[in-house]
């Protein structure tokens, strides 16, 4: 009787390393893996990973692989608005990479929305008794933190610029498609009672919602 291969010997005669793959099989390879790993991991393995990396085929085979509503129609998008070169000397990756990577449509834009680093990032004007930042009486479920910005009833004002460009909205998607930016904060207002004192009302989420 002949001699058996053993398993083993059979196991690595099945491997192939990736890099045997054809450029196309690779690329169907690489799209499965997590966005931050591919820059971080994949990226900097040799040149030809390097390429698909910094290209837009591999994100927008992430993508497709969504088939929520809501990825159906981002994917469209993003074949009719094509990214642009990204034009970012510091981030050599296309601005769909940027794009899958900082995940812009799923968060809240706002930075600090809650008053957790006080007024960190913003712009204020105080009035009245001005703003504060104050622990909610009263525990606010989804609540991105138990801290809310407080305010009396007089006007009292704060801003903050969103660069949705550097938020990873890619310039041609903004031009082009009528897509709906969400943004938020948590906010609630003293009340005052009989004795002269004030009590915080219930937090609140502020929501504005403008197409583009």
């Amino acid at each position: 009787m002949g001699a058996q291969p053993s398993r083993r010997r059979m196991t690595e005669a099945q491997h192939m390393a990736l890099a045997e793959l054809p450029p196309e099989l690779l690329l169907q390879v690489l799209s499965h893996v997590p966005p931050r790993a591919l820059v971080t991991r994949c990226r900097p393995v040799c040149r030809a990973w390097r390429d698909l990396v910094d290209g837009p085929s591999v994100w927008l085979l992430q993508l497709a692989r969504d088939r929520s509503a809501e990825g159906r129609a981002l994917y469209a998008l993003a074949q009719s608005c094509p990214a642009d070169r990204n034009g970012h000397d510091d981030f050599p990756l296309c601005a769909l990479a940027r794009f899958c990577l900082l995940a812009p449509l799923g968060r809240n834009l706002i930075y600090n929305s809650c008053g957790e680093q006080g007024f960190r990032g913003w712009e204020v004007e105080h009035g009245g008794n001005g703003w504060a930042v104050e622990k909610n009486l009263t525990m606010v479920p989804g609540a991105p933190s138990q801290t809310c910005f407080v305010t009396s009833f007089e006007w009292c004002f704060k801003r903050q610029l969103v660069d949705l460009v550097k938020e990873g909205v890619w310039q041609e998607l903004l031009d082009s498609a009528q897509i709906e930016i969400y943004i938020a904060d948590w906010h609630c207002a003293h009340k005052p009672t009989e004795c002269g004192h004030s009590t915080q009302s219930q937090p609140e989420s502020l929501v504005d919602c403008q197409g583009f």
